[in-house]
């Protein structure tokens, strides 16, 4: 593995650990030449799906894509990278046992809408602004009238 600070390709491997519950590996690495330490994530490598945006058009599936979205709704929010690495884990791994091939981007939308109010409700509500296309505040209250409904009612 190359160094991510000093380019040589010298390292050793200083501790493995399985994480997404054994979905991926963990190492921790120490460059031989430069003696700085960086971590690398290992996970299979599986069949692409191609996503089907509304108008048709058909792009790979983008993970990174997923967690940077994921992360914008999160921003300055009491949602830690590993809730929302653990989100889009659970969302690839439902994705992929689901579908072949293709994906409608409406499926994926949905759903992480989903994992998000479970997550955090103000990050939802970011999300849903964006993903539902907002277009005023009377956008917000009917998004927002039903977990306020829930809240409401209280714990059962």
């Amino acid at each position: 593995m190359r160094c991510p600070f000093c380019r040589i390709d010298n390292d050793r491997v200083i501790d493995s650990r399985s994480g997404d519950d054994g979905a991926s590996i963990r190492r921790r690495r120490e460059c031989l030449a430069c003696k700085r330490r960086f971590t690398t994530y290992e996970r299979l490598e599986r069949q692409t799906l191609a996503v089907v945006k509304k108008g048709g058009i058909r792009e790979p599936f983008d993970r990174d894509k997923l967690k940077r979205g994921l992360a914008k709704a999160c921003w300055k929010r009491p949602v830690t990278e590993d809730d929302i690495e653990a989100a889009v884990s659970s969302l690839e791994g439902e994705l992929y046992g689901s579908y072949e091939s293709d994906v409608p981007s409406r499926v994926i939308g949905e759903r992480l809408m989903e994992l998000l109010r479970d997550l955090d409700q103000v990050a939802f509500v970011r999300f849903a602004s964006v993903y539902r296309e907002f277009k005023d505040v009377r956008d917000f209250v009917e998004e927002l009238e039903p977990i306020l409904a829930e809240s409401n009612r209280g714990p059962a």
